[in-house]
């Protein structure tokens, strides 16, 4: 396994070839098979046709669209490996510098474990081979597990704050990064001088980012106070006055934890800010800090009240199942988000979260809404279709690439894996080694397709991850 890093995007016009499988609404997914779908030079989709006699393409295909067949790549998936084409995974929230702690959770609630495991390891990544040495590896991890799109946060040191982001331009992970504002209930030692000096650092990391992809097509900054109870007041209107000034994006935690919610509560009192109200959402609310570029992880305990809030100002919300189960947080209601006309997408949040797999996330959002649905209601349970949606499409619109990412359509860029199940089980010669690297997944030959795509969900892993391209750029194959 290993991933391929290259300097220069795609340069060659592609035509992949064989079974497409991507989330058409929220509920349904679409099956194209024995489909041509060309990706041009600049990793965009320019045609799909279904039910295509590849063998015509040199003669029809190509001069249609102006392509000389010895220009073009072809890449097929292989029917009888039960491999699929689908869109790559958008992680909405994750800490990077937390990667080494994956898996990592004591004995501590939020608070605690933020003290004990978090802010130390946060801030011995000030050390520039150590950060490299770590987000060399999420990034490779993230990538191999299909992740074509991530939402950072790094830590509060600039220089490596700009190496993530030199990092992920280099692999080709398209990726939000944000340097951590944090002026207040953080140690000492890992914290900001004062909200004038947390403001200048980040503008200058945002200068940086935006000077290596001027048009943000892989990397972008995004402006990150960690959570209201790290943040001053003062430092939280400086910061929501520039996301006003620039337009960047915003993410933050929100109603993550009922202690959390409590101290929040009793920092920022309602009248001593300004606030219309006292809850969590009213503290980002009063200092600009809601805007419709704003992803605000977790939103476990959110009320109705704040969900109308949410809503007016079009921020949205990174489940993040397995961090929320994993730290005792809570489970959080998404079909009830969802029918609030709340957009939804899934984080790893690791290290809150033990896995790096958008995949997983997407089964334990599954899970979880099925223990809601146990002490709510029926409807609550979200579908196999459901949760590969907020994997993909539904990230897209949290990371501001709605109509991008996120599918396959004319017009949308090549963000893909090449799934494969692995050949139909024929008969007990065939167990062994060969079979064991597939993966999890079985297929006896006799399912149907959607039901192929259940046992991906709820058996997959990165071995079934076969090659991952983000803009047509090959970012992963696994050896």
């Amino acid at each position: 396994m290993g991933s391929q890093e290259q300097t220069t995007l795609a340069t060659q016009n592609q035509l992949f070839y064989g079974t497409f499988i991507y989330p058409k609404t929220l509920t349904d997914l679409e099956y194209l098979h024995n489909t041509a779908v060309a990706v041009d030079q600049n990793g965009t989709i320019v045609a799909i046709e279904p039910d295509y006699d590849l063998s015509q393409a040199a003669s029809t295909f190509f001069p249609r669209l102006g392509w000389a067949p010895d220009s073009v790549s072809i890449h097929s998936s292989l029917a009888s490996h039960n491999q699929f084409f689908f869109p790559g995974f958008i992680d909405t929230h994750l800490h990077a510098p937390q990667y080494p702690n994956v898996g990592i959770f004591g004995k501590s609630t939020l608070l605690d474990w933020l003290e004990t495991y978090t802010f130390p390891l946060e801030a011995s990544l000030s050390d520039p081979a150590k950060a490299r040495t770590v987000y060399n590896r999420v990034i490779r991890k993230t990538l191999s597990h299909g992740t074509t799109c991530a939402a950072y946060y790094a830590t509060k040191d600039v220089t490596t704050t700009n190496l993530l982001a030199d990092l992920c331009l280099r692999a080709g992970q398209r990726a939000l990064v944000g340097r951590v504002c944090m002026d207040q209930l953080s140690p000492k030692y890992y914290r900001d001088a004062s909200a004038a000096d947390s403001v200048a650092a980040t503008r200058e990391s945002i200068t940086y980012i935006q000077s290596i992809d001027p048009t943000g097509a892989i990397v972008r900054p995004v402006i990150t106070p960690r959570f209201a109870p790290s943040c001053s007041a003062p430092l939280m209107a400086e910061l929501g006055k520039l996301a006003a000034e620039t337009g960047l994006p915003v993410q933050t935690h929100i109603s993550e934890n009922e202690g959390e919610i409590a101290l929040v509560k009793e920092m920022f009192p309602a009248k001593k800010i300004g606030a219309k109200g006292d809850t969590y959402t009213h503290v980002y609310d009063t200092f600009g800090l809601l805007t419709d570029k704003t992803i605000l992880a977790h939103g476990v305990h959110l009320s109705e009240e704040e969900v109308q809030i949410i809503k007016a100002r079009g921020s949205k919300v990174s489940h993040c199942p397995c961090s929320n189960s994993a730290l005792t947080s809570g489970a959080a209601r998404v079909r009830w988000l969802l029918e609030r006309g709340i957009e939804v997408g899934l984080g790893t949040d690791m290290s809150g979260g033990y896995s790096p797999s958008v995949l997983e996330m997407a089964r334990q959002a599954a899970l979880v809404s099925r223990h809601v649905a146990m002490g709510y209601r029926e409807r609550a349970k979200l579908t196999v279709e459901e949760v590969l949606y907020l994997a993909t499409k539904g990230g897209a619109e949290l990371v501001g690439m709605k109509g991008k990412v996120g599918g396959f359509e004319v017009g949308m860029e090549w963000d893909a894996q090449l799934i494969g199940l692995g050949r139909d089980v024929v008969d007990e010669e065939y167990e062994g080694e060969e079979k064991e690297e597939e993966g999890n997944v079985d297929v006896f030959g006799w399912e149907s397709w959607p039901n192929k795509v259940a046992k991906w969900l709820f058996n997959g892993d990165d071995r079934n991850t076969k090659k991952v391209w983000v803009k047509g750029r090959l970012v992963h194959e696994r050896k």
